[in-house]
């Protein structure tokens, strides 16, 4: 992109009281961002209110050093020819530009983008929930996107804490198990920030592997931090992008039932996992199916329910992987874990359901914690991991 045609953009960007809608009505009427700066102020007051149109008169303060900005974070990765990888800029008027996002009311002017921009066209699944999961809500998070990714399918999540994080591991280590990191599957994190910035700060290694692998991709200019404004804004984007959302673990009021309800407001699937009824974490999931969302129990019953055809092998290892409730899982021999049924319990409780004393029953929640098969919850709560 030459300067002039990105500074062109950047401006109809910053430009105050001026949003996307607006935006989209000047260039539909005039055709692009150079021709609405030539038409000039009377041009403008056949278009648009008069406080939009002073707001057009005057230039960003900021307007050259983003420009700058943006054209060395471009230069610094530059694309391959076939747009797999490197630091990319989508306008509405590129032919990379994401048509599902199309489907949105305000779809953004410019996406920043580093990874693979084939990732925008292949069949993509959302996968969203609570920033602070059960251990089972982690570990299904992770399973169902490993599968999906498998399966040739390619999962959309926020990048924050917890489901997201898992979803997006998920979605890497399948990718990585089809023995081809560049085939369809994988991952796209939709974030709420500048391109340039980490957030959560813990995800640096995580957010450089998708990079590598996978998408990153944000409507925000680079330098934006985490405002608490944008996560609302990004959720939109990440409905948008996917043929259906999957809420793995939700509260009754949180983010991921936003996203949800944005992907109904626009046409997409809902699907749900039910969870323990005593689990806050799953109260947004069951509110979801008593509404109509699908309640899946595999990665199978989400390639089903959205018409998507698993590729080749990855199929076999999706249904294996996520076979849920399994006979030899749903009976287990051991004592402890029979009792432990699937909802969080203390050690006092179980002590009166196996007739077990504190010591014997400590070391043995101690050996079957080391072994991933009981997790250790806040309030002294154990709670059975399930094989995902």
């Amino acid at each position: 992109m030459e300067r002039e045609e990105l500074r062109a953009w950047l401006r109809l960007v910053l430009t105050p009281h001026v949003g996307p809608v607006t935006a989209r009505a000047l260039l539909r009427s005039l055709g692009s961002p150079q021709a609405v700066w030539e038409a000039g102020p009377q041009a403008w007051a056949r278009l648009v209110s008069s406080r939009e149109a002073a707001a057009l008169a005057q230039v960003p303060p900021d307007l050259e050093a983003q420009c700058a900005a943006t054209m060395a974070w471009l230069a610094a990765a530059p694309a391959a020819p076939d747009g797999e990888g490197g630091h990319h800029l989508l306008t509405l008027a590129d032919p990379h530009y994401p048509s599902r996002l199309l489907d949105v009311a305000n779809p953004p002017l410019l996406l920043f983008a580093q990874g693979r921009l084939s990732l925008l066209q292949a069949p993509s699944v959302a996968v969203v929930g609570s920033r602070h999961p059960t251990a089972q809500g982690a570990d299904n998070a992770h399973a169902f996107a490993r599968a999906l990714s498998e399966a040739g399918v390619t999962v959309v999540s926020g990048l924050a804490r917890g489901v997201d994080a898992a979803a997006h591991e998920g979605a890497l280590a399948g990718a990585v198990l089809r023995g081809a990191t560049r085939a369809p599957g994988s991952t796209i994190a939709v974030v709420g920030t500048g391109l340039e910035q980490v957030y959560p700060k813990g995800h640096g290694p995580l957010l450089r592997r998708i990079a590598e692998h996978g998408l990153v991709l944000s409507e925000f200019l680079l330098g934006t931090g985490p405002l608490p404004s944008n996560f609302p804004k990004r959720n939109r984007i990440v409905a948008a992008l996917s043929q259906g959302t999957l809420v793995v673990e939700a509260a009754v009021q949180s983010g991921s039932l936003i996203t949800a309800r944005l992907a109904l407001e626009m046409g997409r699937e809902v699907l749900a996992i039910p969870g323990s009824i005593h689990a806050p974490q799953s109260r947004g999931c069951h509110a979801l199916i008593r509404q109509g969302a699908k309640l899946v129990e595999t990665a199978q019953d989400v390639l089903e329910e959205l018409h998507l055809q698993a590729d080749g092998a990855g199929i076999t290892a999706a249904q294996s992987e996520l076979a849920l409730g399994e006979e030899a899982d749903a009976t287990p021999t051991d004592p402890v874990l029979a009792a432990m049924g699937y909802d969080p319990v203390s050690q006092e409780a179980l002590s009166a359901r196996t007739g077990w004393g504190p010591a014997e029953l400590g070391a043995r929640l101690l050996e079957l914690e080391l072994m991933g098969q009981v997790a250790r919850l806040p309030g002294q709560l154990f709670q059975r991991v399930a094989a995902a």
